[in-house]
């Protein structure tokens, strides 16, 4: 009988997977680029034709590192047109499947450039940055800080003239005495003859209000603020939204998964060596391949025809389950508008802008004309910046506004004949025309916050959609939320059937009522 190597298959499995390994863990280490510098990068360069995500001029780019080769990318982002001209047959097809739209071409960027606009494509977060040293503040500045939005901020700013002139590096120019003065009661001043108030009360027609009931000390920190301005108070970063939500939802990665694949095959050999080591006839082939005998073996055959049946089933079930669920929607809006400074910093209503949301069925999005109330005397931004933005890029955010309805920010007020043109904001939460909402029912008679649907808007600056918006999410929310109708006399009677019903004190939306179909698909 002749000698057999039986278990050669499982051996060169293993070692070809092992090497296999090795070389994607050494191809991911050598790939590396900078998301945070990418993040800017694909912003400046490419975020007015493409999204990560969804398809806008252009199509989605998030993943495009795993449809095509790095190099092909770095040059095709260079130079696209004469990639198509010397009759490269990807460029050219690549092409042809987006319309024939000529890409422009950025021969500016450099490949390291690109490497970090591909790495952020992929979708990961950039590392959270060091935290700086905090800065320390004279509290009278924070004091005066305040006593200047209280008192002065309706006519001044610090930089920039409102009514009244900028009072930034104020006391460079005036004596602090004389300051103290003028501040407590300018008119006063001017009767007693001082030329400097006579001639400050000149050029400036609108006359000043006079404030007696500040105290000296109140105006020495006031004047500390003004010779000094808005110093920026230094928070420690520990980690960023992207690194806590993978903190709390730790995916298994691509090298775990990689492993786990392996380990399967390697299972599945095990299987096929347990099931067909049998002796071999002195006459007959002495080993054979691996391919063959996983074909031919029926066990096999069957457990791979289950596996097919139930993955398939399990992929398209979870296929149709997602369609038209945007959870985590996140576009570009033309305005980098953001709620944290807006809501959360300055804490202005929801209801304020979105008006309509307390009696409409609607919402309702904000004219222009509402931002105006505000950014008429606003046309800066002095908070902290956010999104990798610039001071410079915000002021010109600002002006997007002003472009809109006419507003000359110099003379403050609007252009004669100026032909306004609207924003164009991107919708975001939009729900299917066979499903009725009604914000006012929510707002008005359930008292629900905006947050229990939106999320903690007031924390983003880019606005997303928080929720799944499904049919299943609301129908839990109407199981667990109590309606409180005992302060209705209408209701009353309606509520204690109910209660006595279900033996509670408070009944749910779904008991009164809020699970028939013919709630929300009539």
């Amino acid at each position: 009988m002749k000698s057999v190597k039986q278990h050669s298959p499982l051996s060169r499995l293993v070692t070809n997977s092992l090497a296999f390994l090795l070389f994607f863990s050494l191809s991911l280490s050598a790939q590396e680029g900078d998301v945070a510098n990418g993040e800017k990068l694909f912003k400046a360069n490419c975020a007015a034709c493409h999204k990560l995500d969804k398809k806008l001029v252009g199509p989605a780019l998030k993943g495009i590192t795993d449809k095509r080769e790095q190099d092909w990318l770095i040059s095709w982002i260079k130079d696209s047109p004469g990639m198509i001209k010397s009759g490269d047959k990807l460029a050219i097809q690549v092409f042809e499947e987006n319309n024939k739209l000529p890409m422009t071409a950025n021969p500016h960027l450099s490949d390291q450039d690109i490497v970090d606009i591909l790495a952020y494509t992929k979708g990961e977060e950039a590392a959270p940055k060091a935290a700086p040293v905090a800065q320390e503040v004279d509290p009278g500045v924070e004091r005066g800080k305040q006593i200047f939005k209280a008192n002065c901020a309706a006519c001044h700013k610090l930089e920039g003239k409102l009514i009244g002139p900028e009072l930034l590096k104020i006391t460079d120019k005036r004596e602090a005495d004389w300051l103290k003065a003028w501040i407590k009661d300018n008119n006063a001043l001017v009767a007693s003859g001082d030329k400097l108030a006579k001639e400050v009360q000149d050029s400036n027609p609108a006359a000043m209000t006079a404030f007696p009931q500040l105290s000296d000390q109140d105006i020495d920190d006031l004047l500390k603020y003004l010779a000094v301005g808005d110093v920026k108070a230094v928070t420690t970063v520990t980690a960023d939204a992207g690194s806590e939500e993978l903190f709390n939802k730790p995916g298994l990665g691509v090298l775990p998964t990689l492993g786990l694949t392996i380990l399967a095959f390697l299972l599945l050999s095990i299987i096929v060596a347990a099931t067909t080591n049998k002796k071999v006839a002195e006459d007959e082939e002495a080993t054979e391949s691996m391919l063959k005998t996983m074909i031919f073996n029926p066990f096999l055959r069957f457990l791979t025809l289950i596996f097919v049946l139930l993955g398939g089933a399990w992929m398209l079930f979870g296929w149709l389950m997602q369609i038209d669920v945007n959870e985590g929607y996140q576009p570009i809006q033309p305005i980098a508008f953001s709620h944290a400074v807006h809501a959360g910093d300055n804490k202005i209503d929801c209801q304020y802008c979105h008006s309509s949301a307390k009696h409409s069925k609607t919402s309702g999005i904000p004219t222009a004309n509402v931002c105006m109330n505000c950014h008429k005397s606003i046309s800066e931004y002095n908070g902290e910046l956010f999104g990798g933005h610039s001071k410079e890029d915000l002021d010109n955010e600002i002006q997007k506004i002003y472009d809109a309805v006419g507003w000359d920010k110099d003379n403050m007020k609007y252009i004669e004949g100026y032909e306004q043109k609207p924003i164009e904001w991107i919708r975001i939460h939009n729900l299917a025309d066979f499903a009725y909402y009604n914000h006012s029912q929510h707002v008005n008679v359930a008292g629900v916050d905006c947050q229990k649907c939106h999320g903690p808007v007031e924390e983003m600056h880019e606005m997303k959609q928080f929720s799944p918006l499904t049919m299943g999410w609301c129908i839990d929310c109407h199981r667990q939320t109590e309606v409180d109708l005992t302060e209705n006399g209408y209701y009353k009677n309606i509520h204690d059937q109910l209660a006595k019903k279900y033996g509670v004190e408070k009944v749910t939306a779904a008991q009164m009522g809020g699970l028939e179909c013919g709630k929300c698909h009539y």
